[in-house]
């Protein structure tokens, strides 16, 4: 019989989502013209807001298009969880 030591993979930081849908919404927008405010694929935006990660200026479009600065990113996009092999003490 052959025993595995493979360990799971440790999931660290969390990511509770993006808070795009939320400010897009709260400012009666919809995600096309959020994606053309942005210069942005519609596709992107609504990839963002199901939570799939994206370059560093496509969050800065769509802060700028959303009426934020680019400083409030952590505000609004969380850090994306990762995993990390093998598991760290």
């Amino acid at each position: 019989m052959i025993e595995s030591t493979m360990q799971p993979a440790v999931q660290i930081e969390t990511d509770p989502g993006n808070r795009v849908r939320e400010l897009r919404e709260n400012k009666l927008m919809t995600q096309a013209q959020l994606a053309r405010k942005a210069k942005v694929a519609l596709r992107t935006i609504h990839s963002v807001e199901k939570g799939m990660n994206c370059r560093m200026d496509t969050k800065r479009k769509i802060l700028l298009a959303l009426g934020l600065r680019f400083e409030d990113k952590d505000l609004v996009f969380p850090p994306q969880k990762r995993m990390i092999w093998p598991p760290q003490a």
